[in-house]
């Protein structure tokens, strides 16, 4: 690998991870607040570089990424009390995972311990800036931080500020780096090197994420795309569907746990579709399958790709399906295994559901929308798994450890 600026920062990072891999509880705490305290404090910077970031992006990306990529001083309170909140979480590390006492007397236990370097490659949200910095620190590991161009500013400023909250505690500012190099080179260098990030984790738009896992020889876990599904049951309180329907799609469409079908019982399609078009007429562009259709004048026919698109705007594909087998058989075909919800008051038809839906995170009577690690209650998040290995679903501090055994032993020796 040539020298480069990345390089650089991997080596001054593998340097300086003692700091912060053999930290204790208490020193990690206290460089949380002095981290939230400092971004706080840079408020009117950080905002500065925000705008700068916005007026690059104005014209070039969807008014609904634009609004991801915003920040306000209400969005910045947010992310100092997503790191606060870490404060009053247990330290993930060195949790006695198993033990047991062996025939020969050794005691062996398994213990969770920080990965050690950690790499995030990701898109046009600053919020995740601090988010994975402040899960970093916690769970007693580095990082190192690839944002995306639309995003260089507001990141740079963030770090800039959480850097300096670190640098009033025992932890060495520089276990938190951010590349300035934006191009596909600095990704690549991140991907490919081995033996010294410990885990990289890519989270963004499908192609990122494809990119990542096709080229990189480090470790990886799957941040996936959403499509994610609501199924209206026959059994449903139709108040109550149309209320989550309506937040699953519009609350915040930019983010991958907003939802992208609706399937609805044909039994109920009839009274249920024509209270939901008036809903989204002149909100969200409905794309209907030929049995829905009739009951939604304000829709399009779906196209063949409709049911496997991350719209993540105002756009809801909706299909009606004969029963909740249909609508499970539908989901773990074209669903990315993020979140799914049904609507019904049958227990039967719920318990089904939630046992055969093969998703991360599966809702009954509530909207996709609370797939996050705050709303879970594990702080900030580094991102939602759809993998099945080690992570899934929100990951918090747990994610971010790995695990050793500890073998305390009185001199035994194998025959």
């Amino acid at each position: 690998m040539t020298t480069s600026s990345t390089q650089a920062i991997i080596q001054s990072l593998l340097q300086h991870k003692k700091s912060i891999n053999q930290a204790s509880e208490t020193a990690k705490n206290e460089a949380l607040a002095k981290m939230a305290t400092s971004l706080q404090a840079a408020q009117a910077e950080i905002l500065a570089a925000n705008q700068i970031d916005m007026e690059n992006a104005h014209g070039h990306i969807a008014p609904v990424m634009l609004d991801r990529l915003k920040l306000t001083p209400e969005r910045i309170a947010e992310m100092a009390q997503g790191i606060l909140a870490l404060q009053a979480l247990p330290d993930p590390v060195g949790r006695i995972l198993a033990s047991h006492q062996a025939e020969n007397g050794m005691h062996i236990q398994k213990v969770a311990v920080p990965f050690g370097l950690l790499g995030m490659i990701y898109e046009s949200r600053p919020n995740v800036t601090s988010d994975v910095a402040a899960l970093a620190v916690k769970s007693g590991n580095a990082v190192i931080l690839r944002g995306g161009k639309e995003a260089y500013n507001s990141a740079a400023a963030i770090v800039k500020a959480l850097k300096a909250g670190l640098a009033q505690s025992e932890i060495s500012p520089q276990v938190i780096e951010l590349v300035s190099d934006t191009s596909r080179a600095s990704s690549l260098e991140l991907m490919t090197a081995k033996g010294q990030i410990d885990l990289l984790i890519p989270r963004g738009g499908a192609g990122l994420i494809k990119a990542v896992v096709e080229n990189a020889t480090v470790p990886v876990i799957e941040t996936g795309t959403g499509i994610c599904h609501v199924y209206v049951d026959q059994a449903a309180d139709l108040d109550q569907a149309l209320k989550i329907v309506a937040n699953a799609k519009t609350s915040r469409p930019s983010v991958c746990n907003s939802a992208e079908v609706c399937l609805v019982h044909e039994k109920i399609a009839a009274t249920f579709l024509p209270r939901l078009n008036e809903l989204f007429k002149g909100q969200v562009q409905m794309r209907a399958n030929q049995q829905a259709l009739p009951y939604l004048p304000d829709a399009i026919a779906a196209g063949s790709q409709d049911f496997d698109t991350e719209f993540l705007d105002y756009i809801m594909a909706i299909k009606v399906v004969p029963d909740t087998q249909a609508a499970i058989d539908h989901i773990n075909q074209h669903s990315t295994g993020h979140s799914e919800a049904i609507v019904t008051k049958d227990d039967r038809q719920a318990q089904l559901f939630t046992q055969a839906v093969d998703s991360a995170a599966v809702y009954v009577n509530a909207s996709t929308r609370f797939t996050d690690g705050g709303q879970f209650g594990l702080g900030c998040e580094l991102g939602i798994s759809t993998q099945k290995m080690h992570a899934r679903g929100p990951m918090g501090l747990a994610e971010m450890t790995t695990y050793k055994y500890i073998i305390q032993g009185d001199g035994q020796i194998r025959a």
